[in-house]
């Protein structure tokens, strides 16, 4: 019997130097998430949002029929620096990312600055009340075939994509985009050329 106690003591002191090990690594964990919550550091305002990422291709033949149904092209809008946003009615990461669109055009319209948002297929009523809803005041299309979604091979809603003025596109976008990264990545496009 006194054997067997002493096995149990031995299993019990092997084990102990676990729960401090974890509640440590635990504390470490914690205090890295703090360090890089946006939160944490004084931005409880900040959206997410992705880097976007820096390319160099001419943007694609892209025609389709805006919301009052007249042809545009991506061509009539050579010598301004466009942002073309691909998103649906539906997308909710679409929906927070609308408001900052909006406001970023409005700020920079003057600029020779737009944003021609293609909406990836929903009926024209469910268009027409989204763009109301969140007063989009930039040319809006209608794509019911993906071809946008085909002609810069992206389904992921939403997508964007930063045209400058000379038919070249420079920044490409999956997922919402925040004021922040629309400031410090298309402003300095907007005004090299302006």
């Amino acid at each position: 019997m006194a054997t067997s106690k002493k096995k149990y003591r031995r299993k019990q002191r092997k084990s102990f130097p676990v729960i401090p090990v974890a509640v440590g690594l635990f504390l470490v964990g914690f205090a890295v998430l703090m360090l890089v919550s946006p939160n944490a550091q004084g931005g409880a305002g900040v959206q997410n949002s992705v880097v976007p990422m820096e390319v160099n291709f001419s943007a694609p033949d892209l025609a389709l029929k805006n919301i009052t149904g007249e042809a545009e092209s991506l061509a009539d809008y050579r010598g301004q620096v466009v942002l073309v946003n691909n998103w649906a009615t539906w997308c909710p990461p679409c929906k927070a990312e609308m408001p900052t669109l909006v406001a970023y055009h409005n700020k920079h319209a003057a600029q020779g600055f737009s944003v021609i948002a293609i909406e990836a297929g929903d009926p024209l009523d469910e268009v027409l009340q989204f763009a109301s809803t969140y007063k989009m005041n930039f040319p809006v299309w209608l794509d019911p075939d993906g071809e946008a979604l085909k002609a810069f091979r992206n389904g992921t809603l939403p997508n964007s994509y930063v045209i400058d003025r000379t038919g070249t596109i420079r920044l490409a976008w999956t997922g919402e985009i925040s004021m922040e990264m629309l400031e410090k990545y298309v402003t300095p496009l907007i005004e090299e050329s302006n």
